[in-house]
């Protein structure tokens, strides 16, 4: 029997990939569309699986919607991925930022508290949670100390998803995931931001590249490997909560350097530290040990980061070579 997954957020990055990974095992993939979203086809297009998934209208905001398209889907699986998930815009819509992010999770584990209470549920959790960290590596029993609006948000969900597992005996995990990147993020987004602008200076398009703190460091992987991780926790007997990395931490400067040399460019003649960009509270470290997920799961991130990194500047100067 063919196993359905209802995925929200299936516009983003993650989205498009794992409804990838969902195809090729042979599920009925619903991705729920919000109508407020302009283009949200073009991640899907890249990955030629557009006429795969199945559209269904619907908001995480709007619990009967929500209803409905579980109803539709009669989704086994449902991942919330569903977010405004840029760090930086929390900060000027916090408010949006906390009914999309935070409250939208409690209002899928609702609808499916009601229509669906045995499928599984996965809460893409965040490692901006642990913000002002508390331990040198971060892992499950790691305190929160979220720095931001969206961190806040993202902990409120996560905390709601432990909370249904607990009372209503549902089957829900969060993944803790760490920076995951690739060539389908989103041009805000400080990595593909580089590497977009690696393509510009290579093809003579632009000259400077604004950046906010280059020496804060993350734990960065390719968004291909942690939609794996996701899978696998709604494969286990029961739900549990998962941080998602690769257990290695760079700076962005290390990372501005990787990109530019790809193509015989040295970041220092490009590169310019600009004070409108940094964070009001900054999260300075993020590193984490995914020792859980590879015990239980058997899950281990595969894409180091210099070969996300070039893997990304070539797609991003095939896209502007294709402009010119």
């Amino acid at each position: 029997m063919t196993k359905s997954a209802l995925v929200t957020g299936i516009s983003g990055q993650d989205g498009a990939y794992l409804a990838k990974l969902l195809l090729d095992k042979g599920y009925a993939v619903y991705g729920l569309q919000p109508r407020r979203s302009s283009d949200v086809l073009w991640r899907l297009r890249e990955l030629e699986i557009q006429d795969e998934v199945r559209m269904v209208d619907g908001d995480v905001t709007d619990l009967g919607s929500l209803i409905r398209a579980l109803e539709e889907s009669k989704a086994q699986e449902v991942y919330n991925l569903a977010a405004q998930s840029f760090v930086g815009t929390s900060w000027k819509q916090p408010l949006l930022t906390a009914g999309v992010s935070g409250v939208g999770a409690a209002n899928v584990l609702e609808a499916m508290r009601i229509v669906c209470p045995s499928s599984r549920f996965y809460q893409a959790s965040t490692s901006e949670m642990f913000g002002l960290v508390q331990a040198q590596r971060q892992d499950e029993s790691t305190p929160f100390y979220p720095r931001s609006p969206y961190g806040v948000a993202k902990l409120y969900a996560h905390w709601m998803t432990v909370n249904y597992r607990e009372s209503f005996s549902m089957h829900a995990s969060s993944g803790i995931l760490f920076n995951h990147e690739s060539p389908l993020r989103g041009i805000e987004f400080v990595t593909r931001k580089v590497t977009d602008a690696v393509a510009r200076i290579k093809h003579g398009l632009q000259r400077q590249l604004k950046l906010g703190n280059i020496d804060a460091q993350r734990d960065w992987g390719f968004a291909g490997d942690y939609v794996q991780a996701m899978w696998l926790m709604l494969q286990q007997d029961q739900g549990g909560d998962y941080v998602v990395a690769t257990g290695r931490t760079t700076t962005v400067r290390e990372m501005c350097r990787t990109a530019f040399a790809h193509v015989g460019l040295n970041y220092e003649d490009h590169v310019i530290v600009d004070p409108a960009y940094f964070r009001p509270a900054e999260v300075e470290l993020l590193l984490g040990n995914p020792a859980k997920a590879q015990a239980v799961l058997g899950w281990k991130a595969s894409t180091s980061l210099e070969r996300l990194i070039t893997m990304m500047v070539d797609a991003d100067m095939r896209r502007v070579g294709a402009l010119r």
